[in-house]
């Protein structure tokens, strides 16, 4: 297959994941800035599936503008990432050098904030590879876009003017996406523990690390 694009999922594909743990507390931070007490890791699985409509209810029982509560969630979530690379708690993966190699438009399509997305790519000089980067921010229709809904790769695609793009990624959920979208997958498994789903899909594509890439592409 002759790819004419390759998309990239960011956490755990470009950058290292982010530690749930300290995500929950930065949601424990917004109800406490907020002058409430609530769920923060029940708030944090439903932010991860795009539960806008079960957040929503729990800022209404708590008499929270869920506008409000979205936007400082927002604030001290990309602030606790932000500090997870600023203590060295977080970095790129070593074989993301692969992409500047690739002789194809690329693009970012991840469910984290696009201000995360954008702020590490530059923190880590790797903005310039990237022609067009696309994030899920804490709003209605941010939720909604994230995988497996296609549309952000779609977006993606229609901005590198592509048919037949490739997206890579390290979950069940990407290849789902990308099966949404119809268009191939390369389920990235660096370890044992990173591929544990990847039985409930199959992706076009697996691969053991980024460097392996080229050869897909040929």
């Amino acid at each position: 297959m002759q790819y004419d694009a390759v998309l990239f999922d960011f956490d755990g594909v470009v950058v290292e994941t982010p530690s749930p743990e300290r995500l929950s507390d930065a949601l424990g931070r917004t109800y406490e800035k907020l002058g409430r007490s609530g769920p923060a890791a029940e708030t944090f699985r439903e932010l991860v599936s795009g539960d806008f409509e079960s957040i929503a209810a729990r800022c209404q029982t708590l008499d929270i503008e869920t506008d409000v509560f979205c936007a400082q969630a927002a604030r001290e979530m990309v602030r606790t990432q932000r500090e997870e690379v600023e203590r060295g708690l977080r970095s790129a993966y070593d074989d993301v050098a692969v992409v500047r190699s690739l002789e194809r438009p690329l693009g970012i399509v991840s469910d984290n904030h696009p201000t995360v997305v954008s702020t590490l790519l530059d923190r880590f000089g790797l903005r310039s590879p990237f022609e067009t980067v696309y994030g899920c921010p804490l709003t209605p229709d941010g939720l909604d876009r994230r995988k497996p809904d296609p549309t952000n790769i779609e977006a993606a695609m229609d901005a590198l003017e592509a048919e037949s793009a490739l997206y890579v990624g390290d979950r069940a959920v990407d290849v789902r996406a990308a099966d949404n979208a119809g268009i191939d997958s390369a389920l990235l498994s660096r370890s044992a523990e990173s591929g544990r789903d990847e039985t409930a899909v199959t992706p076009t594509h697996h691969i053991p690390s980024l460097s392996k890439l080229p050869s897909v592409l040929r």
